[in-house]
């Protein structure tokens, strides 16, 4: 996408505090600075309450590559633009546009998003997540794949997964009951219901809350304390603690990656997400209601099993008593079609 490559750049020792240098040119989505010690990086999308997209995806990548192979850099910060959001997860607007319609797509999607959160992961420097606002879904994976979080006490935090027709197998799954434990993750990840920043501190998700107008005064502090550290150790460190979570993650990502794709043709992402663009609420009674009284709740149409003994045409979905292409009525095949669609 025409980022640039990763590059060590010598800076003088100055502490962690506001940042000084201009922001590295090349990228749309994302503000990455480094001054005192510290790289920043912003999601810059407030107009999306900073989801992310798949360029976003591959310039987060590209950032945390610069800052683990800069030897100026001893901490990263990763923070969302504005007050309103830190992160709110994939831009559901995307995954209805592109992965809806091509759930191939979403594979490779995965495989960037995959990647940006090992270079996150193994970046060898500590990281810590400065939440600023609502932290939904995918942010909250980055919350979690962050060594530390300072939250803003306006704060927020919640799990979307079962309620836009997805499952949040990017990190919270595999990495919320080694946080807060495992009856509070599945609180989280089956009810997806919001969680206040201090009612996070209690729980484990974040180490400090503060006052909003507090919180870069935290976060700078923070990094102050974390710079005053042998580089070495804490790399080591990290690698060490990082045990359970690439433990968890590697047992599971690449499943996710498949089964999340293959997710995406059915019923479930296209009602959740359609029904999220659309700000109504998802039917999700009628898609049990389908399962209970037999028909095939996977998909919108039911199987492809109706050939259309006019035109001959194959595969079409069985709640259809028309064909969709000549219009003539199509009875029922059980057979299966051929990949062509036709007989």
């Amino acid at each position: 996408m025409g980022m640039p490559e990763g590059r060590v750049r010598e800076t003088g020792p100055a502490p962690a505090g506001p940042v000084g240098n201009p922001p590295r040119p090349g990228y749309e989505d994302i503000r990455y600075e480094k001054s005192g010690g510290v790289a920043r990086v912003t999601l810059q999308r407030p107009d999306r309450l900073n989801a992310y997209t798949l360029r976003t995806l591959a310039e987060m990548a590209d950032a945390f590559r610069d800052a683990a192979f800069d030897d100026s850099v001893g901490v990263l910060v990763l923070t969302g633009a504005g007050d309103r959001a830190f992160c709110t997860g994939g831009d559901v607007r995307e995954y209805v546009t592109d992965y809806v319609r091509r759930p191939r797509e979403y594979w490779k999607y995965m495989t960037v998003f995959a990647e940006a959160h090992d270079r996150l992961r193994n970046i060898g420097k500590p990281t810590v997540a400065r939440l600023n606002g609502v932290v939904a879904g995918g942010g909250n994976e980055w919350n979690l794949a962050c060594d530390l979080a300072v939250a803003a006490e306006h704060v927020v935090i919640r799990q979307v997964g079962t309620r836009v027709g997805s499952v949040a197998a990017g990190g919270a799954t595999q990495w919320l009951p080694i946080t807060i434990g495992d009856r509070r993750a599945r609180e989280m990840l089956f009810l997806c219901e919001e969680i206040p920043a201090r009612k996070a501190l209690e729980w484990g998700l974040v180490n400090r809350v503060v006052p909003g107008a507090d919180l870069d005064r935290e976060v700078d502090a923070l990094c102050r304390d974390l710079l005053a550290k042998f580089p070495e150790c804490a790399r080591y460190t990290k690698q060490q603690v990082n045990f359970w979570k690439d433990l968890a993650w590697h047992a599971t990502i690449g499943h996710a990656r498949d089964w999340l794709s293959l997710h995406f043709a059915g019923l479930e992402p296209l009602e959740g997400m359609r029904a999220f663009v659309e700000k109504r609420p998802p039917d999700y009674a009628g898609v049990r209601r389908k399962a209970a009284e037999g028909g095939a709740s996977e998909t919108p149409w039911g199987p492809p099993v109706r050939t259309c003994a006019a035109c001959g045409a194959g595969g079409l979905p069985e709640a259809f008593p028309h064909c969709g292409l000549c219009g003539a009525p199509v009875a029922h095949d059980p057979s299966p079609a051929r990949g062509d669609g036709r007989r």
